[in-house]
């Protein structure tokens, strides 16, 4: 049995846990939920009206129900993100200028801070859940794929696949490392000691990631690899994600209009 599975049980990540599914949003092509979810991201990112993003929310909660995923599991993500949205609660409110609202101590805080980190709160989490419903329902080669068909720089699409490829594989060899020091009785500690062994452990993870994306650069050049991939299975839009892509249309410009009345 492999070390990492008797000394430390690590889950290795998982990029692609809603992409299994048969809902509506599954079954549409890859580049219509691409240019989607940038669109909507692009308009609420834009606006900053209450009315707007209180709807961008409420839309995109309707995508996740469409993509009928996981509750718990879309929930965790967004707990993730809410920890770094709550640190902004923590300074933002007290450090943007405007009209006081209440004071904590010698701290005061603005209307306008509440206000302005409120809008964060809910474009930030808007987004994401757009997100999820509408590229998490794709696998990351189907993503690959729609954003070279979108015509995406040909090495930004590169860059992004092997990012993906194998940032798995420097998990893998991250534990491994990190195992071979408790084997050893590692125990981290606030000593010099302990500082300098993780500064070895990152020194020798990024020589043995040079090390392995030299191995595989020279493995793919024997195999061919001119700078383009070989693509078999090409996307086929139907009726339907057009029907997708003009309803989403309609919806954000549903969201522009209600920005400017507002």
């Amino acid at each position: 049995m492999p070390a990492s599975e008797t000394i430390e049980g690590t889950a290795h990540l998982n990029f692609e846990e809603f992409s299994q599914g048969d809902s509506l949003l599954h079954q549409a092509d890859p580049r219509i939920k691409v240019i989607m979810a940038a669109a909507f991201a692009g308009t609420v990112a834009m606006n900053q009206s209450f009315k707007v993003l209180l709807a961008s929310l409420v839309v995109a909660s309707v995508l996740i129900a469409l993509a009928r995923l996981e509750r718990q599991e879309v929930s965790r993500r967004l707990f993730v993100v809410n920890g770094f949205v709550a640190l902004l609660w923590l300074i933002l409110p007290f450090t943007f200028p405007g009209s006081p609202l209440f004071s904590l101590g010698p701290l005061t805080a603005t209307h306008e801070g509440v206000r302005y980190t409120a809008a964060i709160t809910l474009r930030t989490n808007a987004i994401i859940l757009a997100t999820i419903a509408l590229l998490g329902t794709s696998s990351v080669f189907q993503l690959i794929h729609a954003l070279r068909h979108l015509r995406i720089p040909i090495k930004l699409v590169q860059i992004f696949f092997f990012c993906y490829r194998y940032i798995s594989v420097i998990e893998q060899e991250y534990h491994r490392l990190h195992n071979a020091m408790r084997v050893r009785c590692f125990r981290p500690r606030t000593s010099i000691h302990t500082y300098k062994s993780y500064a070895y452990l990152v020194g020798m993870l990024l020589i043995k990631s040079y090390e392995h994306s030299q191995r595989v650069y020279q493995a793919m050049l024997c195999r061919g690899f001119r700078g383009e991939y070989p693509v078999y299975r090409h996307f086929h839009l139907q009726r339907r994600d057009l029907l997708y892509l003009a309803t989403m249309g309609i919806i954000l410009a549903g969201l522009v209009v209600l920005g400017n009345v507002g």
